[in-house]
């Protein structure tokens, strides 16, 4: 070992021409590392640390001008974030409002900034009910997927406005990726009017989805769309989402989840909702389980009228000993 240590250095340096004093090209455009002299490759996928900022401005006043080259790929967007944009500070010679008049011909800038302006309330509204990020996606993609439909001349989308379409984007996305939520829900996030959702959401399936079935706008039931393979599983998330918001223990929720599927095959509650039939359940459970609470409490949390709920509770009541589980005893605590 020398006196002057270790050389801890790191050289890069050609394993065909061996010189001391390597020349070593980054090709950024290919990501390789290229040898100068022979053109062996020495490296692949290198990473770009070169500024992403402009280094030059819009006019010849020496103004700092450094704007990025651009924001982060959408790939719901495509190419819509990719369109050409023309600066307007040109010292006032006009050439650049006549420039952008004539790019506004060749391009629709109108529909993507529209495009990007829903995406940005779709995500935002996403985020204020905690939906995850799939879902938000989901939603986009079904929006555009009617918009396409929409330029290509789909005359039943003509003049529909957009907040019940946003709307129903995001209910079917919440159906589709298994998070769903009700009706309800949806009309207090979106303020639009349940039967506007309802038939926009008809209008949809028919358009994006030929095989669903038609749903009635009117249909109190309208909230409670689903297919028979799937419904048990909106039912199940409901009691788990609903039940957690009440504080509700483990032990009732799985109780309750027994006796809503119970209750959905024996079909004891008829062609009542399925959240009628979760809130009855909870309601049911947490009588049966001695840790009741109030009827009013459980309808509102899940967004169903008092009435309703103990209407149905009665019905639960009726056929208490097909649907408790076998074991937990069916006692005073439940009221008639």
């Amino acid at each position: 070992m020398s006196s002057r240590g270790i050389d801890l250095n790191l050289r890069l340096y050609c394993k065909d021409c061996k010189d001391p004093i390597p020349n070593i090209v980054e090709n950024f455009a290919a990501g390789d590392l290229i040898c100068g002299n022979c053109g062996l490759v020495l490296g692949n996928r290198i990473i770009d640390t070169r500024s992403e900022w402009r280094t030059f401005s819009n006019s010849d006043e020496g103004n700092d001008d450094p704007s990025r080259v651009g924001g982060v790929a959408d790939p719901l967007l495509g190419a819509k974030l990719e369109s050409t944009n023309i600066s307007r500070r040109d010292g006032g010679s006009g050439t650049s409002r006549a420039l952008n008049r004539t790019l506004s011909k060749v391009q629709d800038v109108k529909s993507e900034k529209q495009l990007v302006a829903v995406f940005k309330e779709i995500q935002s509204m996403a985020e204020r009910i905690g939906l995850p990020k799939v879902v938000a996606d989901t939603a986009k993609q079904l929006y555009k997927k009617a918009e396409d439909k929409r330029a290509e001349g789909e005359k039943s989308l003509r003049g529909k406005k957009q907040e019940p379409i946003i709307a129903s984007c995001i209910f079917i996305a919440c159906k589709q990726q298994k998070v769903p939520r009700t009706f309800k829900e949806i009309c207090n996030l979106t303020k639009v009017p349940k039967r506007e959702i309802g038939r926009c959401y008809n209008l949809l399936k028919k358009i994006l989805y030929t095989q669903e079935p038609k749903v009635n706008s009117d249909d109190i039931n309208i909230n409670e769309i689903v297919t028979p393979d799937t419904g048990f599983a909106r039912i199940d998330s409901f009691i788990e989402r609903f039940g957690t918001q009440l504080g509700l223990p483990a032990n009732i929720r799985k109780s309750a989840r027994i006796v809503a599927l119970n209750a959905n095959k024996a079909s004891t509650l008829g062609g009542k909702s399925h959240i009628t039939l979760v809130a009855a359940a909870l309601y049911f459970a947490t009588h049966l389980l001695k840790e009741p609470k109030s009827s009013k409490d459980v309808a509102d949390v899940c967004g169903c009228t008092e009435s309703t709920m103990k209407s149905a509770y009665k019905q639960l009541y009726e056929s208490r000993d097909k649907l408790t589980p076998p074991d937990v005893p069916v006692d005073a605590w439940l009221i008639p």
